[in-house]
């Protein structure tokens, strides 16, 4: 499929995800739930045909774009002479770099293929980052800010939640974009936490991930194999891991220990990332 506007015209790229927002009412509404301000370090994601950066440009001329589409990167270019545009992957963008003359508002309506990707290239830069509002596939959404005791409640929504307040804002209809996508959408902020939760986050992450390995089966039987679980009373190791709060997952892994760094004869320095 084919897409012109303004004089120029480019081939829908499937593997980009390039579905365009037609609705100016969901971007004035995106752009106003992100609470940037004019003197802010703005960057959006994927500006495409600049349905959201006309809404910023109207906040701000002087914001930062990058797009990975050569063509629509010239086009923004053309349209929004005032911004800076980075014509690249935003997966090998350097935020710490981006962010040197102050935190950024990240604002976009991400590719369905690569959200993921995305949501933890921002949280693992969350310290350069004020917040990121985002729009993306509804189930994601769903995911991304389900609560404990759901099917939606993962991996992704405990990474994300224990470092970042995630609010889901609105849902956007699939008929508001061009080429109409088969799902609908929905618009997420997440604004990282002033203070790290944990000390050492990779750890942490590792620990989220073997806790839910087998989603139906028991903490004991997820973690057993990888942590000393003598500090965890028999009621704790029934659960499942899609039965505890952010707040239950910090603490639980605050009182495990690593066998492997057990085994090794490596001190509570190491365990606990101190």
């Amino acid at each position: 499929m084919r897409v012109e506007y303004k004089h120029t015209e480019i081939a829908v790229k499937k593997k980009l995800g390039q579905n365009f927002l037609t609705d100016s009412n969901i971007t004035r509404k995106i752009v106003a739930a992100s609470g940037a301000l004019p003197t802010e370090r703005i960057l959006e994601i994927g500006p495409g045909f600049g349905a959201l950066t006309k809404e910023i440009s109207a906040l701000t001329p002087h914001f930062t774009a990058v797009e990975k589409d050569r063509a629509l990167a010239a086009f923004i270019r053309r349209e929004y002479p005032s911004l800076q545009m980075i014509e690249a992957d935003f997966l090998d963008l350097d935020l710490e770099e981006l962010s040197t003359d102050g935190p950024l508002r990240v604002l976009g309506n991400i590719p369905y293929s690569i959200t993921t990707p995305i949501i933890f290239k921002l949280l693992e830069a969350r310290h350069n980052i004020l917040s990121a509002t985002l729009m993306m596939q509804h189930e994601v959404a769903l995911r991304l800010t389900a609560k404990p005791s759901t099917k939606e409640y993962g991996i992704l929504a405990v990474q994300l939640q224990s470092f970042c307040t995630v609010r889901y804002l609105f849902k956007v209809g699939r008929k508001v974009f061009k080429p109409q996508p088969n799902v609908d959408s929905a618009v997420i902020s997440m604004t990282p936490k002033r203070e790290s939760p944990v000390e050492n986050p990779l750890a942490y992450r590792q620990f989220v991930r073997t806790a839910f390995h087998q989603r139906r089966k028991t903490l004991l039987n997820n973690l057993r194999d990888s942590y000393d679980l003598s500090s965890l009373t028999p009621e704790t190791l029934k659960l499942r891991a899609e039965a505890l709060s952010i707040e239950e997952f910090i603490t639980l892994f605050s009182q495990l220990r690593p066998l492997e760094a057990l085994s090794t004869g490596e001190g509570e320095k190491t365990v606990t990332g101190k």
